[in-house]
């Protein structure tokens, strides 16, 4: 079955920065684009950023561009979002997701929070 398990998340400084991991078993790897999303304590959840299935093209929404990228290893069957200065609204909770046969699969998530 498709398993996403987050890792990597914490507590940082203002300005500081972050690599949170997700590690996939279960589908073809490759052939899914892969997302990462993220949820603040009270807000919807929303797209972070998502990368095709080769790692060749990204999308970033606009509060986090510049300053976060997105990757993946095929190999191992990971990916990865380095989140660079970082900022108090980045606190929220990181998840991983795919859709696989129409279906979006998530992770636990993984807490990280910006604060001074």
């Amino acid at each position: 079955q498709v398993q996403l398990v987050e890792s990597g998340g914490g507590l940082v400084q203002p300005g500081e920065s972050l690599r949170v991991s997700c590690a996939a078993s279960g589908f073809s790897f490759s052939r899914y684009f892969m997302t990462w999303y993220r949820q603040a304590s009270g807000k919807e959840r929303e797209l972070v950023a998502r990368i095709t299935p080769s790692g060749s093209g990204t999308n970033y929404a606009d509060s986090v561009k510049g300053r976060f990228t997105i990757s993946r290893d095929n190999a191992k069957n990971t990916v990865s979002l380095q989140m660079n200065s970082l900022k108090p609204e980045d606190t929220a909770v990181y998840y991983c997701n795919v859709k696989y046969s129409l279906v979006d699969y998530w992770g636990q998530g993984t807490q990280v929070t910006v604060s001074s």
